[in-house]
């Protein structure tokens, strides 16, 4: 009988009696992340949420990726500069493509200066051994907002250190994006439900229409989060949640060249060979061209063709996470929204842990100048009260009852646009996970994403640089010296 990794009933975490939904874990290895770092047992005092700011004015330095929906980086900026006003803080935002953002962050780390606080996905655990504790900030954010979402804790949060390095405040759901036009012609108005309706139905639209399907396999965000979640549709993770890596061992070797054999027909049959040398905007750009029948992204797309290409955006429709030969489906987080204070900026720790706060108490504001491209950790934060730059929407307290409002009746929609079309999305907390699934996000998994171990794996076989078991041992062969080199340093747990 084949194993699956599925979601189970809330599970207790150490933060003050709060719950989160989050995939089944062991007994053992809940206790372990739950130990005296928890959220309720942390014996450290909180930063003075209130302090009076020095007489000297004070300057912040915040480092961010360029948002892909712009109209949140004009929010952003105002709302920091307003709150830096008010608290007699200069500060100032640098926004770089998300590309360079651990380049940046390594040589500012390198030169023991920089930014005082820095936005990063997935590969914020990699700097854990530079950072600031951020255990406050997250024990705050519990008190004041509820629960997060499980996946903000699985990457802002080392079991085996007990260790808190980061605060993430957001993230964005990776979601599929298909033509309902070309899908409905060929004869499934729905769009795909499963990967072989994208292989078998995709392949007939590339022949028959002529515009192919769009999932890259190369060095790049979208590639990275694609080879993930066909890897875990397929039953195949990567590590258990212990950090021992899987990718080589036993059935889920198998699952794993399966599922390899599968994106190498999959190119072949519907793809070109342009997916090879994509960067993040190749597939959001193909589809606003009119040239990809599916792609594996979050909303920004369907939101810029809604600017430059109406008709084609009002032809796009999305999906959840396409099941696998098994019935598994899995998305990831399409970007994190995790914050680290970096050990240099120890000076202005108390404003980076209060203006982190501010932002988590106003994401109602980030989620709709966002687009609803950004989704709130916190849930239940409530919705602040007058103003708030968006029209009211009645029977809506919570950001989770802003969220549904949002998503069932999409207040950006065009004229004539059909209504609900997000709907889909709307419970996206029950279908997505971390990349370190089924465990956390640790500096090995960080390192493994940033090194594009797995979208070359696909490119190898796809390409026919290897076959596919080949690449697959190859791939689990690099992900076994990083891993062995951050166990010896103490930060990831597993087999010696």
């Amino acid at each position: 009988m084949t194993e699956k990794f599925s979601p189970s009933d809330a599970s207790n975490h150490a933060d003050g009696g709060h719950t989160a939904t989050q995939p089944g874990v062991s007994r053992r290895r809940m206790l372990q992340a739950t130990g005296a770092a928890g959220l309720a047992a942390i014996a450290a005092p909180l930063f003075p949420m209130n302090a009076a700011v020095a007489a000297d004015r004070r300057t912040l330095k915040i480092l961010q990726w360029s948002h892909f929906v712009p109209t949140y980086d004009k929010w952003f900026d105002k709302f920091a500069k307003d709150w830096g006003e008010a608290n007699n803080i200069n500060v100032v935002v640098d926004h770089i493509n998300i590309s360079d953002l651990v380049t940046t962050t390594a040589s500012e780390m390198s030169a023991n200066s920089g930014h005082d606080l820095i936005e990063l996905g997935p590969e914020a655990a990699q700097f854990s051994p530079n950072v600031l504790d951020m255990a406050d900030v997250n024990q705050q954010a519990a008190k004041q907002f509820g629960a997060p979402f499980y996946v903000a804790e699985r990457v802002s949060y080392n079991p085996i250190t007990k260790n808190w390095y980061s605060f993430c405040h957001g993230w964005t759901i990776d979601g599929g994006d298909y033509r309902g036009s070309l899908w409905n012609k060929a004869g499934m108005p729905q769009g795909p439900d499963t990967w072989n309706d994208v292989l078998e139905v995709g392949a007939q639209i590339r022949d028959k229409q002529g515009v192919k399907v769009g999932i890259g396999m190369s060095q790049e965000l979208d590639s990275n989060m694609a080879a993930r979640s066909i890897l875990w549709a397929w039953d195949a993770p990567l590590q258990d949640e212990w950090d021992n890596v899987l990718l080589d061992q036993g059935i889920f070797k198998r699952r794993a060249i399966e599922a390899v054999k599968y994106m190498t027909e999959l190119y072949k049959r519907a793809m070109t060979p342009a997916v090879f040398a994509w960067n993040a905007a190749s597939n959001n750009q193909d589809l606003i061209a009119g040239t990809a029948s599916y792609i594996l992204n979050s909303i920004s797309a369907y939101r810029s063709a809604q600017k430059v290409k109406p008709d084609i955006a009002k032809d796009v429709f999305f999906t959840g996470p396409l099941a696998g030969p098994n019935g598994t489906r899995w998305a990831n987080v399409h970007v994190l929204y995790n914050l680290i204070i970096p050990k240099f900026a120890k000076a202005n720790e108390d404003i980076a842990k209060q203006f982190a706060l501010h932002l988590a108490a106003n994401y109602d504001q980030a989620m709709y100048f966002s687009e609803l491209y950004n989704s709130p950790s916190y849930f239940n934060t409530a919705v602040p009260k007058g103003d708030r730059g968006y029209s009211a929407v009645d029977g809506a307290g919570t950001l989770k009852q802003l969220n549904d409002a949002w998503f069932t009746h999409d207040p950006f929609r065009l004229e004539g646009e059909a209504d609900g079309k997000l709907a889909v999305l709307k419970d996206a907390t029950m279908w997505t996970t971390n990349v370190g699934h089924p465990g956390y996000s640790s500096p090995a998994v960080g390192e493994v994403f940033n090194t594009f171990i797995l979208p070359n794996m696909m490119a190898k076989a796809a390409r026919g640089d290897l076959s596919p078991e080949a690449a697959v041992e190859e791939a689990a062969g690099h992900m076994r010296k990083i891993y062995a080199d951050w166990r010896k340093r103490g930060l990831i747990g597993g087999d010696a």
